[in-house]
């Protein structure tokens, strides 16, 4: 059974190797090793018990909206989000579910639960990657402009497809 919670500090390891994992399989295919861990900031020391580098995770978590997805006691999916960009609009900052728990309504499962906490009437936005960009038609999302690329920690040229719902 899957249960949608409130992520709490002590996620922040298993929230941290699931990210690591699903960015670099699914979204970094296109570079080399060295832009890996730039893209990755740092989340390449998901793996490490450093003190600094787990603080250095945890920061990079905070958002004022931050959910994850537990199958059991395994954290199988992770949502941050909440903050308003310039225009005012709620950005979803980031969603991530384990490669073995793709396409078991997971990911939809924390949108909604992500949507529902939103401010009535808000338009949210995301920087959607081109692999996650049919989900997000599907819980429609429509896009709002063509592809870009982004930075993403200290690296640059992560391509990625602006997304937005607005209210009905």
């Amino acid at each position: 059974m899957i249960t949608v919670r409130e992520y709490h500090e002590r996620d922040a390891a298993a929230v941290g190797r699931l990210i690591a994992r699903t960015y670099s399989a699914f979204n970094l295919g296109f570079a080399t090793a060295e832009e890996r861990a730039t893209l990755l900031g740092p989340f390449r020391f998901a793996g490490s018990a450093d003190p600094a580098h787990r603080l250095a995770i945890a920061a990079a978590l905070e958002a004022p909206i931050v959910l994850v997805a537990e199958r059991g006691a395994a954290v199988v999916g992770v949502l941050r989000g909440g903050r308003l960009d310039r225009k005012g609009r709620t950005v979803l900052q980031s969603l991530f579910v384990d490669a073995g728990h793709h396409r078991r309504g997971i990911g939809r499962r924390l949108v909604t639960e992500f949507e529902r906490r939103c401010p009535a009437g808000a338009v949210i936005v995301a920087a959607s990657t081109l692999y996650a960009v049919p989900f997000y038609l599907a819980l429609g999302y429509r896009r709002s402009t063509g592809v870009r690329t982004m930075r993403s920690f200290a690296g640059e040229g992560l391509p990625y497809q602006p997304v937005k719902k607005a209210p009905a």
